[in-house]
């Protein structure tokens, strides 16, 4: 592992390399309380089973990145995949990228890849992805409020972020704003040509099925499911042998 310190519109980004650097990489967007650290082993683990250079980052206000500003706004995650992304992979000298998302960064991936700035993407392995917002999502990041001001989710989430309020708030006003029930991504999923794999656990608290229904109607790319049950919106913890050998085998069909 090789840390890497990017420089994004005068902010740092916590990042590493997992394997030499090399224009054609794995790259890991986290969930919307995700981090680098929050991947644990797993960026380590895909660089050995797939032989690809993994490159994580801490997207700004979170991990160890620097502060950002609140409240975010509800575009958040289409600034991060138009704007803020791009020039990730153009730092990192990336310019043939997969792209595996998680949560947040699934949905930031949709939007990267079907933009014009996604051009360089080769595919795109998304774990509990979201193209609209469910009452489903809203009840539970409502709770997650509440375990996070009555609970130890804030203690928990401190020991992996710098900014640990910055990191939660800026995601959960968002998500309960009530203009946020209008987001949606689909108009984005008709550009995705590139291959989608889709990993959903069937006792995710934050997304139905419909999430996945949505995403394979709308690609134009080849398209795979796999649904985990016992598994919630995590299929990397929760599911580990079945969500990694998913996304190997997702990997070296498209390398």
């Amino acid at each position: 592992m090789t840390p890497l310190d990017l420089l994004i519109d005068g902010h740092h980004l916590e990042a590493q390399w997992h394997g030499t650097p090399a224009a054609t990489a794995l790259v890991m967007l986290h969930e919307g309380l995700g981090c680098v650290a929050l991947w644990r082993t797993w960026p380590a683990e895909l660089h050995a089973r797939t032989g690809l250079p993994v490159l994580v980052y801490s997207r700004l206000g979170y991990g160890q990145s620097d502060p950002v500003s609140l409240p975010r706004p509800l575009r958040y995650m289409h600034d991060e995949a138009l704007d803020v992304l791009p020039r990730v992979l153009d730092a990192a000298g990336i310019t043939r990228a997969l792209l595996l998302g998680h949560s947040d960064g699934g949905s930031i991936a949709l939007i990267h890849a079907g933009s014009p700035a996604g051009s360089r993407v080769a595919g795109l392995a998304l774990l509990a992805p979201h193209v609209f917002c469910e009452p489903l999502s809203v009840q539970s990041i409502a709770a997650a409020r509440d375990a996070y001001l009555q609970g130890d989710l804030r203690q928990k989430l401190a020991r992996s972020h710098r900014d640990v309020d910055g990191a939660f708030w800026g995601w959960n006003r968002a998500w309960l704003d009530p203009d946020f029930l209008r987001w949606n991504l689909e108009a984005f999923l008709p550009n995705v040509t590139a291959p989608v794999l889709v990993v959903q656990g069937l006792d995710d608290v934050y997304g139905t099925l419909a999430q996945v229904d949505a995403i394979e109607r709308g690609v134009k790319g080849p398209f795979t499911r796999l649904l985990l049950p016992n598994c919630g919106h995590s299929p990397q913890r929760d599911r580990p042998a079945e969500t990694t050998d998913a996304v190997v085998q997702f990997v070296t069909t498209c390398r």
